[in-house]
């Protein structure tokens, strides 16, 4: 027997269903200093740090996957 349930929600209606807390202010804010420090060439900013953690993770699950 199969059971098929859907609901037809919004991410934000989602989100406070599961309790999850509103992080849209944060996420802006965090975005806005990585563009201010972008644009302004801040010594010892290298964006790139910022993602080599998560393509090294990324990769090291594609290579357990295959």
């Amino acid at each position: 027997m199969k059971i098929n349930v859907s609901f037809d929600l919004t991410p934000e209606e989602f989100r406070r269903v599961m309790g999850l807390p509103d992080v849209q202010e944060f996420q802006q804010e965090v975005f806005h200093q990585m563009m201010e420090k972008m644009k302004s060439g801040e010594e010892g900013y290298d964006a790139m740090s910022l993602y080599k953690p998560l393509f090294s993770e990324s990769m090291t699950a594609m290579n357990k996957f295959q």
